[in-house]
């Protein structure tokens, strides 16, 4: 009798499985390179995804934060390079976007059964914060730990009189 592999989803305190991929331009994004500056927000997503195109967003209000020369964030699409970038530039996304490869090797790495799946990867490479589909509370988590890491207060994420689900499955 043959046993079926089942993946497991990378959970919190678990170490991120390290990656190499290129990012919509040609160029290669190393992980660990990315770790030695500082965390690493790595978002897994599909473009026909509902919940990835309201999930974005969010991150990217993060990213005009949080993010620069110490903190990552990378979007990592299962799709081609030019549907990437179209998507990036209709839901106003600017940080980079990186493409998993055929067959979603770093996807699978990390046990990803649904989309978006995000990870705050502290710069010691453990999961920190893990969210499948839309979390509230896991984008906050993240805004707490960078600025705790960056040294700031944490900056409000959600704007006054703006309604947010707590959570939407991916």
């Amino acid at each position: 009798m043959t046993r079926k592999h089942t993946r497991e989803t990378i959970n919190v305190g678990q170490t991120a499985p390290s990656f190499t991929l290129q990012d919509v331009g040609g160029h290669r994004c190393s992980l660990a390179d990315a770790l030695g500056r500082g965390p690493v927000v790595a978002t897994f997503f599909k473009i026909s995804c509902p919940v990835c195109q309201f999930t974005l967003p969010f991150l990217e209000r993060l990213y005009k934060t949080y993010g620069g020369n110490r903190v990552s964030f990378w979007a990592i699409s299962q799709d081609d390079a030019e549907d990437t970038k179209d998507f990036c530039k209709e839901y106003g996304l600017t940080f980079p976007a990186l493409l998993d490869e055929d067959d979603y090797p770093v996807s699978n790495s990390y046990g990803l059964t649904n989309v978006p799946s995000y990870f705050l990867i502290a710069p010691d490479g453990k999961i920190e914060v893990a969210s499948v589909g839309f979390g509230k509370r896991a984008l906050e988590k993240i805004s707490e730990s960078l600025a705790r890491f960056l040294g700031m207060p944490p900056t409000p994420l959600f704007l006054p009189g703006e309604i947010v689900p707590e959570a939407k499955p991916g």
